[in-house]
């Protein structure tokens, strides 16, 4: 049988600003919008926020979890000796393109997540072009096609091999456009309005790269790569200025952690868990806040 699922806030985008292993925080925003059944009509995600992107349109708040909590346990999940043999720091085939089959360890609910209305974006960047590659449901048909594009939004580069698809090569969608948080994708689509869930504190500001010669070197047969890498810096610290401006003027509600305790290759699940209750408890503060902002 069908589901037949409906959207409770149509009016206003929510997007999910990447940062690795600090999504242990901001997935409890994820589960706690799905346990108050605030089901919105657009979702984008960049990076780790693609991840919790289609972990809310799949609306299975324990997955949002185990994603960054639990999962970090797995012994496949990746470390020193996977990035020696060539599959990344964090062993991101696995992660992405096995864990999540129904039968694996972290199955993903791909009936939801198609019977869901809602719009979803994530992001990509195309290492030979430099451009954002933003990918909607047109191009997310079936659950490989899915999370082999939540793999390259992910896909931190020299941490992780970059992903070869549609004829090119893909890595973290965060060297794009916005720096991180999708705010283009929302705009694109004609949203005024944000809820924003954001990774870095409110006093964060991203400093220049320090050895630009190194990413030059490095990302030599890149050189896209390397020019994205060294000047994220703006676009990323210019989109969050735009952001405040937004909140100031009543058009978005930012979600930035008070405190974020763990920094984006965090693999203590203890520590990621600690991370996990704390983004829980300021949600749930906010949670008045939210509705009120969303009108629900």
């Amino acid at each position: 049988m069908e589901q037949t699922l409906t959207s409770t806030v149509t009016d206003t985008a929510l997007l999910f600003e990447g940062g690795g292993m600090r999504a242990s925080l901001t997935s409890a925003v994820v589960a706690e919008l799905l346990r108050e059944r605030i089901h919105m009509d657009f979702v984008a995600g960049v990076s780790a926020g693609a991840s919790n992107t289609v972990n809310y349109v799949a609306r299975d708040p324990e997955r949002a979890r185990r994603s960054f909590v639990d999962f970090a346990e797995d012994p496949r999940f990746g470390d020193w000796r996977t990035f020696l043999r060539g599959k990344g720091l964090f062993n991101a085939e696995y992660i992405y393109e096995h864990a999540g089959l129904p039968e694996a360890d972290l199955p993903f609910d791909f009936a939801t997540f198609q019977a869901n209305p809602a719009a979803v974006v994530l992001a990509g960047f195309d290492a030979r072009t430099g451009r954002t590659r933003w990918w909607t449901r047109e191009d997310m048909q079936t659950l490989p096609e899915l999370m082999v594009r939540v793999r390259a939004s992910s896909t931190m580069p020299l941490l992780m091999p970059p992903v070869h698809a549609e004829g090119t090569v893909y890595v973290d969608g965060a060297l794009g456009v916005d720096g991180g948080i999708p705010v283009t994708a929302a705009e694109d689509a004609g949203y005024e309005r944000m809820l924003v869930v954001m990774t870095r504190e409110r006093s964060y500001v991203k400093a220049p790269e320090r050895f630009p010669s190194v990413y030059q070197h490095l990302f030599r047969r890149h050189p896209a790569v390397a020019e994205a890498l060294l000047t994220r810096w703006r676009r990323y610290n210019a989109t969050r200025e735009r952001l405040f401006e937004m909140e100031r003027e009543g058009r978005a509600y930012l979600f930035v952690p008070e405190v974020m305790p763990v920094r984006n290759g965090e693999r203590s699940v203890a520590r990621l868990a600690a991370a996990h209750e704390l983004g829980l408890a300021q949600v749930r503060r906010e949670m008045p806040a939210i509705r009120a902002f969303l009108g629900v």
